[in-house]
């Protein structure tokens, strides 16, 4: 395929692309390479001095150093990426998650630049980034969202009117941000004013923008996600939900598909009207829905993740739907009719465990060289990792070192088979999660289902 030269006309025909860039680190790097491996697209890495020996650069077709360690200087550097797809002469860009899978002004430089970005157009990225805007478009297409204010807060007596009217507890939220950033719960009026002035100060000091909004606060929830794709022909699929509940600090560390609490009534509704609405904002490519589900089972609308998660293998072992490769043969103009082949039907029960480096206990980052390595294997296991024996884990960004997967006909077997796999998977040299998981593993309210985001708090 040609490269895109004339900025007037970005559109690309059906097929795939010439070579691909993917702008990215780690194991979702490699991810997206053995994507395009299989369908047949070359591949340029990119990466930091810190990741001069990884496996990505390894396995790439090509490889581009853009900058030193920080991610500020390499990662998150838009013209050492855009010069690295330009010198190697890719016509599309895979961002992965994370750095700037969300950024619309990236992507907006991508398409300026006779590049494919392989996500969502830069307007829906903005859209959905701005929480307050996500929810008022949601809202206006019938899905279910909690009370709150209508938009960003102007003042600190808006916030306690707003309060009052909802009733507490409320959660002040950045409204440009994420991952627990910029949030603060409140349950009185007398603690608002000084948690406003926190969160606005850590929102603007974590995302160059103070902007807050309020909504109602759910104390015992749990976080449910659905994952969508949509082609750029309105053609709109929801894949089902995840179940994220098992998390720290809002970081998740096990998910699991489908959740063991939704009813499938709730499902169904939310499904139709999420339909709608992605439909309806010309949503395109990969993404994710989150929501949070009360004590009674009823969910309300969170925010959009515009890019692929962390977690989706999940949905891939319960699908058989491979993500990556959709969302690249998206981007590359092809219909969801063609890609997915007919109705998406889900079968048996997924688990992922992340696992980190970092103490099992004190969570701890524990970053260094690994001395000893095994993978687990058999029926039902999938690693998705990065790592290797005498590779390094580096200090400078997240700690994920792989992520465990294990599919069963129901969740009893998913969750056995997780177990023999955790027992099976060594790695040595550092610190890592994997003696959490197995604990969690064997916790009775796990087993039995029955848990929410405050599980770790209240067991550790």
């Amino acid at each position: 395929m040609a490269s895109l030269l004339n900025t007037e006309n970005l559109s690309l025909p059906s097929g795939p692309f010439r070579k691909v860039l993917v702008a990215n680190r780690g194991e979702i790097a490699l991810r997206v390479i053995c994507a395009c491996k299989d369908l047949g697209i070359p591949t340029v890495a990119v990466y930091s001095e810190a990741d001069r020996h990884s496996l990505p650069v390894r396995f790439a077709d090509q490889a581009v150093c853009i900058g030193p360690a920080k991610s500020a200087k390499s990662y998150l550097h838009i013209p050492a990426i855009i010069s690295a797809a330009e010198i190697t002469n890719v016509d599309a860009i895979h961002p992965g998650y994370g750095f700037l899978s969300e950024n619309a002004g990236f992507a907006e430089v991508c398409r300026d630049s006779g590049i494919k970005f392989i996500g969502p157009r830069p307007d829906v990225i903005a859209s959905m980034g701005i929480k307050e805007r996500a929810r008022a478009i949601m809202k206006q297409y019938g899905v279910p969202i909690l009370p709150g204010s209508e938009g960003a807060l102007t003042s600190v007596e808006e916030a306690l009117e707003t309060a009052e009217k909802i009733g507490y507890p409320v959660i002040i939220k950045a409204s440009a941000g994420g991952g627990g950033r910029g949030m603060r719960v409140v349950h009185s009026s007398a603690e608002l004013p000084a948690l406003y002035d926190q969160a606005k100060q850590e929102a603007g000091a974590s995302f160059s923008s103070a902007d807050v909004y309020i909504e109602k606060f759910i104390s015992a929830p749990r976080h449910i996600e659905f994952q969508l794709l949509a082609d750029e022909h309105g053609n709109v699929e929801i894949l089902g939900e995840r179940e994220c509940s098992i998390q720290r600090r809002h970081q998740k560390l096990l998910e699991e598909s489908p959740s063991p609490a939704l009813r499938s009534e709730v499902r169904d509704r939310v499904t139709a009207k999420l339909k709608e609405a992605i439909k309806a904002i010309g949503y395109s490519n990969a993404g994710t829905v989150e929501f949070l589900m009360d004590e009674k089972g009823d969910l309300y609308f969170i925010e959009v993740n515009a890019r692929i998660q962390v977690e989706h293998p999940v949905t891939e072992a319960v699908t058989g739907v491979d993500l990556v490769k959709a969302q690249i043969r998206i981007a590359a103009g092809e219909t969801l009719p063609d890609i997915l082949g007919g109705p998406v039907t889900r079968f048996g029960h997924a688990i992922e465990c992340r696992i980190n480096a970092e103490h099992p206990v004190t969570f701890a980052p524990s970053p260094g060289r690994i001395t000893g390595f095994n993978l687990p294997g058999g029926i039902g296991i999938r690693v998705d990792t990065h790592a290797y024996q005498d590779g390094v884990i580096p200090p400078y960004y997240d700690s994920l070192v792989a992520k465990l997967i294990a599919h069963g006909r129901d969740r009893d077997e998913a969750i056995q088979r997780m177990k023999r796999a955790l027992d099976l998977f060594v790695v040595e040299g550092i610190h890592t999660s994997i003696p959490l998981h197995k604990r969690i593993l064997n916790e009775p309210d796990f087993v039995a289902g029955t848990f929410d985001t405050n599980f770790i708090k209240r067991w550790m």
